[in-house]
């Protein structure tokens, strides 16, 4: 199999490590990290397949080799879908994890969502790469769960500390090894699914 490497979009180093990881296992495939002089990109995308590609085509465009990206929503039942899109920046720009994690709580408070079955959530990412050539492809990833009543486990990042999913007896994806989060996560799903796709179906 011919040997592709890739390098990494994401600025966010907890997002770039769990991918890395994610992708070790895929034989013939190698990353690059982001160069460190590439400016942040403005994620002004509608839509997470919108946001993975800019993403994707800007690295693409300054180094000139094939860029991976992606873009990941949490959607909650009860806010209607939201924070969605707009996640990373739920409690405003440059928001920190604990202050997305403080907003979704009160948000939720606010509604009255206060039973497992008000506080459905789902969790959807997108991968996509992005060739020199102008062409793209992508995959979907997503997880269906609950929202914790309150933040559970030290590990993951964002808003793993509030998200059960199911089929976990309510431990929350910061209550799981890497292993554990990776083999059912959003990111796992979609970053599987993708370098399927780029290894003619030899990815694992």
């Amino acid at each position: 199999m011919t040997e592709r490497t890739f390098v990494l979009a994401s600025a966010n180093p907890d997002k770039a490590a769990e991918i890395a990881a994610i992708l070790a296992a895929v034989p013939g495939l190698t990353l690059v990290p982001r160069p460190h002089d590439v400016p942040d990109v403005d994620e002004t995308g509608v839509t997470l397949e919108d946001n993975a590609r800019l993403k994707a085509r800007a690295l693409c465009e300054a180094t000139g080799m094939a860029a991976v990206a992606d873009d990941t929503g949490l959607e909650v039942d009860a806010l209607d879908g939201a924070p969605g899109v707009y996640s990373a920046r739920f409690a405003g720009e440059k928001a920190t994890y604990a202050a997305n994690v403080a907003k979704l709580l009160v948000e939720l408070d606010r509604v009255g969502a206060t039973t497992p079955a008000d506080r459905r959530a789902r969790f959807r990412s997108v991968a996509l790469v992005a060739f020199p050539d102008g062409s793209d492809v992508w995959e979907e990833g997503a997880v269906t769960g609950v929202i914790t009543p309150e933040a559970r486990g030290e590990a993951g990042f964002g808003y793993d500390p509030l998200f059960a999913p199911d089929g976990f007896d309510g431990r929350t994806f910061a209550q799981m090894t890497g292993d554990e989060k990776h083999a059912v996560s959003h990111r796992g799903r979609a970053f599987r699914a993708l370098a399927d796709r780029l290894t003619g179906g030899s990815a694992p």
